[in-house]
């Protein structure tokens, strides 16, 4: 579904000598140097510039929330999609802030939001089957979400954008992911399962033992991503995976945020390695898990702020820096343009 070819470093070496020419001490500018070595890899640009970066945020329900894993109920799911589209969430201040373009995508929230042009209709269902007792969805929900997310991701390259972001939305999806991490790195449960919402010690154990319960449930279907994705994934992180890889597949830029977009990116990774090219990792959330997620796929992140709220934030607040990195390599002025021998 994916045609996917690995970034060209024939002209690494000159990418690099421009960064070291810049008015500065060598490696002066620390992560910076190389994200914008990174930039221009992808971009493969003389003057690599971010052009319409896009936030898409995807949103659906979970069949395991309604067994108490969160602290929060399914209906906040459709509530605060609902404040995406008003403007009025953390997501919509920091992509104001940022410049991102904002787009909200329903992939299977547990009621239909009907009257409300502005957001995309891409649902497989009215949320996930309970994964601790069958499978979440069935491997063709799996492959119509890739299909859905691949026309999104060509809408926007055709509008320009060479920068996507996905966040996401969704009450139960921090089960989800931690799930998936376990099924992907072959982990132990209670390595991968965080706090999510903010659950109690017993609404953790009770988490924990639902993961474990799925895992051994499926076993027999967790033998490659797709498997795993229909047996415990979640539709948003379905459609978040397969955007992934359009992107990547289009060499666009992905900005990757917190946990869950990790477990998608993890995901992306094992069906398509090169598409590990063109990812930027934007934060380590607080979720237990990430920073293992991170390791495993040689992640550095631009940020460490302590969050864990999802929705793209630490995404949308790590764009200045990619701006700062792209603006430094194209603007800073070089040592020889000063006559200057070091």
């Amino acid at each position: 579904m994916f045609a996917i070819s690995p970034v060209n470093h024939e002209f690494d070496q000159q990418i690099q000598t421009n960064i070291d020419s810049k008015t500065k001490p060598l490696g002066a500018l620390g992560e910076l140097e190389t994200l914008a070595l990174q930039i221009a890899q992808v971009l493969g640009e003389v003057r690599p510039q971010i052009h319409r970066p896009a936030m898409l945020v995807f949103a659906a329900d979970h069949g395991i929330a309604a067994s108490g894993v969160s602290i929060a109920p399914s209906e906040v799911t459709t509530q605060m999609v609902y404040n995406f589209l008003r403007g009025g969430a953390a997501i919509n201040v920091f992509c104001r802030q940022a410049g991102f373009t904002l787009e909200v995508i329903d992939c299977g929230i547990a009621s239909p939001i009907v009257d409300e042009p502005e957001l995309i209709n891409q649902r497989l269902g009215a949320g996930t089957q309970p994964f601790h007792r069958e499978s979440a969805m069935t491997l063709g929900a799996v492959k119509q979400g890739f299909a859905m997310a691949k026309e999104r991701v060509a809408f926007h390259h055709g509008q320009g954008s060479n920068l996507l972001a996905f966040g996401e939305m969704g009450i139960g999806n921090t089960s989800s992911a931690a799930a998936i991490m376990a099924a992907m790195l072959n982990m132990d449960v209670a390595a991968c399962v965080g706090r999510g919402t903010g659950i109690d010690a017993q609404v953790m154990a009770r988490k924990q033992m639902l993961i474990e319960q799925a895992l051994h449930l499926h076993r027999d279907q967790l033998t490659d991503p797709y498997g795993v994705l229909a047996a415990v994934g979640g539709f948003e992180i379905v459609q978040m995976t397969g955007a992934m890889l359009a992107a990547a597949e289009h060499k666009m830029l992905i900005l990757v945020d917190g946990f869950i977009a990790t477990a998608a990116a993890l995901v992306a990774v094992a069906i398509a390695p090169a598409a590990r090219d063109y990812m930027i990792f934007a934060h380590q959330s607080d979720e237990r898990g990430h920073q293992l997620m991170l390791q495993h796929l040689k992640a550095k992140p631009l940020l460490s702020l302590g969050m864990r709220l999802g929705e793209g934030t630490g995404a949308a607040l790590a764009l200045p820096l990619v701006h700062a990195a792209s603006g430094f390599y194209n603007e800073m002025a070089s040592l020889q343009d000063l006559g200057i021998e070091i």
